[in-house]
């Protein structure tokens, strides 16, 4: 019985010829080309809230109400106008967590870890409140003043606080169909050896 060949049999088995590569999974990184910190990009994530809450107060009902037009949709009073408010925010919001999610699978060598996962889907909830909030205040300080002292239910807010679960659920979700669908290249360390 003959034994296999001690690097295995396929050409990329082989140990590399020449020097190694810094910055390769054999030779430690190179000093001062450190990654971007982690909480950098839940930082962004965070942040990006405000100018999807000016957004929503642009584009929805009972808003600048840029995206129907329609007048008689301006008030806060028409209550034909609370549902389109809401599914602009969560339209908005399953963007936002589809880029997200994107952003933070990981590259194609190496998906996300749990904690990235959990510090995506944590920043996206936090980004949805920032985006809410923003919303609110710009109907606040932008909307007619009228509305704003008639009472809550007439002003510009969320009906539906379940939307606020949108973005964090689509990051998670983009995340895992992107951990599910990618394959890892051929020789990445998350390829199984054949036998």
């Amino acid at each position: 019985m003959t034994q296999p060949a001690p690097n295995g049999p396929f050409q990329q088995d082989a140990p590399p010829a020449g020097p190694p590569v810094p910055g390769t999974a054999r030779t430690p990184p190179v000093p001062g080309t450190a990654r971007t910190p982690p909480w950098r990009k839940a930082a962004v994530i965070v942040a990006a809230g405000v100018p999807v809450g000016v957004l929503w107060w642009l584009l929805a009902p009972s808003g600048m109400n840029l995206l129907s037009g329609n007048p008689e949709l301006r008030s806060g009073g028409n209550t034909e106008g609370w549902l389109p408010r809401d599914l602009v925010l969560a339209g908005l919001f399953l963007l936002a967590g589809c880029i997200c999610g994107a952003v933070a699978s990981g590259s194609k060598h190496g998906g996300p870890s749990g904690r990235d996962v959990l510090r995506t889907v944590g920043a996206g909830a936090l980004g949805a409140l920032a985006a809410w909030g923003t919303g609110v205040v710009c109907g606040l300080w932008w909307g007619t003043p009228a509305e704003a002292a008639a009472g809550a239910s007439t002003a510009f807010s969320l009906r539906s606080f379940a939307v606020l679960a949108i973005w964090p659920g689509a990051a998670a979700l983009a995340i895992f169909l992107n951990t599910v669908f990618t394959t890892p290249q051929p020789g990445s360390p998350d390829m199984p050896v054949p036998k």
